[in-house]
């Protein structure tokens, strides 16, 4: 990434703000459940030294990465952050699922389409009604991230069809409606935690699992899976988060400098995980060596039909309210 551009992050753009001396305490802690190497882990980083700059060191953030902070319990992390115990989080809407169960709209099977698709959603009434939701519930939504879409990688064989999933064992993180999705082809679902699940994938004890490019890259998935499919069966938005606890006792000013470096931060972050991953995608292949399977819009449609269930099953009894208008609002975006 330019240099220039993360220092100007940092500095941020004009004066600083002269807030009024606070008695905060002296090390805030941030939950991070990948590593500083992924676009999602750089973004903290960023994020830690620019609020700590512009405040000058009234607000010092800790991180902790690797779900170190939530002993690699990751479906904890919004409980965690609503509690106080984590005052700041980039976190996945994944895993703030478990609390808050409109958030499975991104995990809606095959429902969207782009970048572009999902951008509008998060802009539009959809996006704005998930912040306020989360904000009932204990925590301070400053910005949405990305992770990306989800692909499928496995040891065993090329998935091209519908049918190739049936009989694998496929990890997933512990959500039911991933285990729905897997099941729906055939597959046996392994819920297990993303620090468990690496060091199965490295034992060969994992013989699939389905994540964005950016976690199978730098956790080295693609040494022991040499298969990708890249379907975009769901994809993964992030949001940086503040615990509700932690903001009250913040001044107006830093609360400023906080939302001010937050929306800077994670538009790079959005950048950054999308840079190479737009398109069609040739890395895994070209530089890792992985048998990457594109779909053609046929194919794609089998999958698709095969979790048709899922989709009526989750969009009706959780999402009666948004999914009509994120469908409504997906179609105008292509």
């Amino acid at each position: 990434m330019n240099r220039s551009l993360a220092a100007a992050l940092v500095l941020g753009l004009g004066t600083l703000t002269a807030a009024a001396a606070a008695d905060y305490k002296s090390e805030f802690a941030m939950s991070v459940v990948v590593s500083e190497q992924a676009p999602w882990g750089r973004a903290a980083a960023r994020f830690a030294e620019a609020v700590r700059y512009r405040t000058q060191g009234r607000i010092n953030i800790r991180n902790h990465y690797d779900s170190r902070l939530l002993a690699d319990r990751q479906t904890t992390e919004f409980q965690l952050l609503s509690e106080g115990v984590a005052d700041f989080a980039i976190g996945s809407t994944i895993n703030w699922s478990a609390q808050v169960k409109e958030l499975n709209l991104f995990s809606l099977p095959f429902m969207f389409p782009s970048y572009r698709a999902i951008d509008a959603v998060q802009a539009a009434e959809p996006g704005r009604r998930l912040f306020k939701l989360i904000e009932q519930k204990g925590v301070i939504a400053i910005a949405w991230g990305e992770n990306g879409f989800r692909e499928l990688t496995n040891s065993r064989r090329p998935i091209r069809r519908p049918e190739d999933l049936h009989g694998l064992r496929v990890r997933v993180v512990g959500i039911p409606i991933f285990i729905d999705i897997v099941r729906a082809f055939g597959a046996s679902p392994v819920s297990m935690n993303w620090g468990e699940a690496v060091e199965a994938i490295r034992q060969g004890r994992l013989e699939a699992q389905e994540n964005p490019v950016w976690l199978i890259v730098p956790y080295r998935v693609w040494q022991a899976h040499k298969h990708v499919t890249l379907w975009h069966c769901t994809i993964d938005p992030l949001i940086l988060g503040v615990s509700a606890k932690t903001w009250a006792g913040l001044s107006r000013e830093d609360q400023a400098i906080v939302r001010k470096a937050g929306a800077e931060v994670m538009a790079l972050e959005k950048k950054e995980s999308r840079e190479g991953v737009e398109g069609d995608l040739d890395t895994l292949q070209k530089i890792y060596g992985m048998d990457e399977v594109h779909l053609s819009s046929s194919v794609l449609k089998a999958f698709r039909d095969r979790t048709h269930a899922v989709y009526a099953k989750w969009s009706d009894e959780f999402f009666i309210d948004h999914t009509p208008t994120t469908e409504k609002i997906i179609e105008g975006s292509r």
